[in-house]
C-alpha cells in the first residue's frame, strides 16, 4: 500500500491489523523508537468523549439513546448495533472517520518529524480514509490468539468477538495489502521489538534513538 512520499510532509509508517493483533503494541514499540505516533483509536475517544466534537452529529443521527447520561457516546451500546446493522455502522464512520482523519493531519503537522506513525485500526476498511501511507505494517497473528487476546482484556463473549472480527477486513486481505508483515503470535514482547528494530533498519529510517525500550504492557 506504499504511496507517494511528498517531499512537503514526513514519511508516514502505517500500522494495522485486526482486532487482538497486537497493532497498539508494534505501534508503541515504534514510539520507544522516538518516532511519533499518531494514534486514531485516542483521537476517536477524544472526539466521541462529552462535549466532543463528534457528539452533535452523532446525538443527531442516532438520537440520545446512545449517549450515556455524562452525555459520552455508549461505547458498548454502540458496538452492539454496528456489528448487526452495517447502516448504522457507514453513518457513524462517515461522521468520524473524516473528522479523524483531520485531526491526524492537524497532529503530523505538529509533530515536525521526518518519520511519523500512524495507528490506524480500520485503515483498510475506512471508505473515507485519504491519507497516502509511504509503508504499510500489517501486524499479524492467527484467529484463535486474536480471539483469546481480546476475550481476556475485554472480558466479551466469544460471540461478541466473532461479531467484531466479521466486520473486519479478512486476514488473507490484510496480508495482500501490507508492505511489510509483522507476525505476533506466540512471541515475546522482546522478540517483537527485536522485529521492529529490524524493520526500522530495513526501511533506512533514521531512528532518533539507538533502540526501541518500552515497558511490558497487554498486547492489543
Amino acid at each position: 500500500m506504499a504511496g507517494n512520499h511528498a517531499s512537503h510532509r514526513p514519511f508516514r509508517l502505517g500500522v494495522t491489523g485486526g482486532i487482538g493483533s497486537g497493532k497498539s503494541t508494534v505501534a508503541s514499540l515504534l514510539g520507544a523508537c522516538g518516532f511519533p505516533v499518531l494514534d486514531a483509536d485516542a483521537v476517536s475517544r477524544s472526539l466521541t468523549q462529552a462535549g466532543g466534537a463528534a457528539i452533535a452529529p452523532i446525538a443527531h443521527a442516532f438520537g440520545p439513546t446512545l449517549l450515556t447520561p455524562q452525555g459520552a457516546l455508549d461505547r458498548p451500546a454502540m458496538r452492539r448495533l454496528i456489528v448487526t446493522n452495517p447502516e448504522a455502522r457507514a453513518r457513524l464512520e462517515a461522521i468520524l472517520h473524516p473528522m479523524i482523519e483531520r485531526e491526524l493531519r492537524s497532529l503530523e503537522r505538529a509533530a515536525t518529524a521526518k518519520t511519523v506513525v500512524l495507528d490506524v485500526p480500520l485503515l483498510l476498511e475506512s471508505a473515507h480514509w485519504s491519507m497516502d501511507i509511504d509503508h504499510l505494517i500489517v501486524v499479524d497473528c492467527s484467529v484463535s490468539t486474536q480471539i483469546e487476546r481480546v476475550r481476556q482484556r475485554s472480558g466479551l463473549s466469544d460471540e461478541e468477538v466473532h461479531a467484531l472480527l466479521a466486520i473486519q477486513t479478512d486476514r488473507a486481505t490484510r496480508l495482500a495489502h501490507a508492505d511489510s508483515i509483522l507476525l505476533n503470535d506466540g512471541c515475546t514482547i522482546e522478540a517483537l521489538r527485536q522485529d521492529v528494530e529490524a524493520l526500522v533498519y530495513r526501511l533506512g529510517l533514521s531512528s532518533p534513538r539507538t533502540a526501541c525500550t518500552v515497558p511490558l504492557a497487554p498486547q492489543a
